[in-house]
C-alpha cells in the first residue's frame, strides 16, 4: 500500500520503533493541515496495510481520526473488515470510539506513544481494549516515544492557544480603534 521509504529499508524486519517513526510521521501530515497530530498505521507480516492521520476538522467528522481512517483503509486493502494478525501503531492513546473499533477489527497488538489522561480507553482512563467481557482482547504495549509523542500534541496546543490569544488581542484592538 505503502512505500515505506521513512523507516530504516536495510531490513525486511521493522522494530515498534520503526513504526512509531512512521506513524510520528503520519502525525506531521496532520499537523501540516491544522489537525490534531495524531498518526496511526496498520502492520501485517511487517507490511503496511492501512495507515491514517487526524482529519476530523478538515472532513467535519468527529469520527475521521487517525485509527479509525487506518483500519477503514487496512479493511479496503485486505478486503475484510476483521484484522487478523495486524499490529496498529498509534502516537496517542485510543479513544472510546477507537478503542472499539480495535476490538471489533480483532485488531492483535495495539502500540501507542503518548497516554491520553483524559480520555484514553487502552489503560489510562478506560481500559476497553482488554475487558474481560468484550469477545476480543488485545494486546497493548505503551510507551514507545511517548514522550516525543506526547510533545508532539503539547506543543501544537501551545502554539494554538498563543495563536488564539494573539487574534483575541488583535480583535481587541480593533474594537478600541472604532
Amino acid at each position: 500500500m505503502n512505500d515505506k521509504s521513512s523507516v530504516a529499508a536495510s531490513t525486511d524486519h521493522y522494530t515498534d520503533q520503526d513504526w512509531m517513526q512512521y506513524a510520528l510521521a503520519l502525525a506531521d501530515k496532520a499537523e501540516a493541515v491544522g489537525e490534531i497530530p495524531v498518526g496511526a498505521v496498520l502492520v501485517k507480516n511487517n507490511q503496511v496495510v492501512g495507515e491514517g492521520w487526524n482529519l476530523s476538522i478538515l472532513e467535519h467528522n468527529a469520527c475521521a481520526h487517525a485509527e479509525i481512517i487506518a483500519i477503514g483503509n487496512a479493511g479496503k486493502a485486505l478486503q475484510n473488515y476483521r484484522l487478523i494478525d495486524c499490529t496498529l501503531y498509534v502516537t496517542l492513546e485510543p479513544c472510546p470510539m477507537c478503542a472499539g473499533a480495535i476490538v471489533h477489527a480483532r485488531i492483535k497488538r495495539l502500540v501507542y506513544g503518548a497516554g491520553d489522561y483524559k480520555t484514553g480507553a487502552a489503560g489510562s482512563v478506560f481500559n476497553l481494549v482488554c475487558h474481560d467481557n468484550l469477545n476480543h482482547q488485545v494486546d497493548v504495549t505503551s510507551g514507545i516515544y511517548d514522550e516525543q509523542c506526547a510533545n508532539k500534541i503539547s506543543d501544537f496546543f501551545k502554539r494554538r492557544r498563543k495563536e488564539k490569544k494573539a487574534l483575541k488581542k488583535v480583535s481587541q484592538g480593533e474594537k478600541e480603534n472604532v
